[in-house]
């Protein structure tokens, strides 16, 4: 499929005399969010910056820098994306996660689920992928843990699409080795006390505790809680940090306190850096969903109280409800192989041109990945 024409676009201009260093040509950033997501994604060309942390850290900050100069340091996903050289993908995606704390703080490890539709979007915009139309699927692959996505479009608008999202699995993995430390459940014990809790990757790496153990009795309870319930929160995640041997500093992994509150769903509370997430991370419906189908951890027993059919969840979070299905092969034990987990409804859409008013312009080339 032959590319279109490329076109002058407003973006964030870094000058630099080669790649990843300053001066010269520049680096051009796309804003667009996924709603549901706590900040925008700052979309950029990976293929214009360096691939090390040592040369990519510094280029980063500077761009921080000049977010924060014209009144968008609240942009704190940097998405890095590429045309794929994998005959399978479209896109190769790379995912960078800001820092409270300093300019110069960065987490490359891990995922974002609504960072990978805002990449598609901003790539849609710039024609760098066949056009968006309801059915076309773009296949993305997620550099940071090797995760294949699958951006499905149900609906496709001027400067926004509707997505189902896939998240593929390798083949031959068994719900247990999504399990970080083997096991269902583990005890993790901080100044406030004991608390069982379930560590499982799926997307990205997540501790789950049940609201009930932190003393939450109700669905309003837990939407409502403040400064008490967040920081409990964030010492039973730092515990599983020194578990999982994560550095201290790192976003990972993430936390969620879930609750069996009605008949046939869950409500789920979750941490994003650095306050209370909005809703819920796409990489966290799929975590809890892929949780839900492994026997023994702590949202699998909260799915069984709450009568949840396997292979299905709803789940209600403070932004609104989100769904999503779970595909797995087996009889229902941990050597199960999970194959997928869908999500469905998930909207992205590009940020107006002026909010990136403070920037030059400069044409960019357009990309021609496979075509879908």
């Amino acid at each position: 499929m032959v590319a279109a024409h490329p076109r002058t676009v407003a973006g964030a201009v870094l000058h630099q005399h080669e790649p990843g260093t300053p001066g010269g040509d520049g680096v051009i950033g796309h804003i667009a969010r996924a709603v549901g997501a706590p900040t925008a994604t700052l979309v950029l060309d990976q293929r214009r910056l360096p691939q090390d942390e040592d040369r990519l850290r510094p280029l980063l900050t500077q761009i921080r820098r000049q977010l924060q100069s014209t009144g968008r340091g609240d942009i704190l996903k940097f998405a890095l994306v590429a045309p794929s050289d994998h005959p399978l993908f479209d896109l190769d995606y790379r995912f960078v996660q800001a820092l409270p704390g300093g300019v110069d703080r960065f987490d490359f490890q891990g995922s974002c689920g609504h960072s990978i539709l805002a990449s598609v979007v901003a790539a849609d915009s710039q024609h760098w992928l066949p056009r968006l139309t309801p059915g076309g699927r773009v296949r993305v692959r997620v550099l940071n843990n090797g995760d294949h996505v699958v951006c499905e479009v149900d609906e496709a608008r001027r400067r926004s699409s509707l997505f189902t999202v896939h998240f593929l699995q390798d083949a031959g993995v068994s719900l247990s080795n999504l399990l970080l430390t083997g096991n269902a459940q583990d005890r993790l014990l901080t100044p406030d006390g004991l608390y069982p809790v379930s560590l499982v990757s799926m997307g990205n790496p997540y501790v789950f505790v049940d609201a009930a153990d932190l003393g939450i009795t109700s669905q309003e309870e837990l939407f409502t809680a403040g400064d008490g319930l967040f920081t409990r929160l964030l010492k039973i995640r730092s515990e599983a940090a020194v578990l999982l041997d994560q550095p201290a500093e790192s976003v990972f992994p993430k936390i969620a306190a879930v609750g069996a509150f009605q008949p046939g769903r869950l409500a789920l509370r979750a941490i994003s850096v650095p306050k209370w997430h909005p809703s819920l991370a796409l990489t966290g419906t799929t975590c809890v969903a892929a949780a839900a189908a492994i026997p023994g951890t702590v949202v699998h027993d909260l799915a069984q109280r709450s009568g949840i059919p396997r292979g299905a969840i709803e789940l209600d979070t403070p932004g609104g409800a989100t769904a999503a299905t779970v595909a797995t092969t087996g009889n229902g034990t941990l050597d199960d192989v999970l194959d997928w987990v869908s999500v469905s409804h998930k909207l992205a859409h590009l940020d107006e041109p002026t909010d990136l008013n403070a920037f030059h312009s400069m044409e960019e080339p357009a990309w021609q990945p496979v075509a879908v």
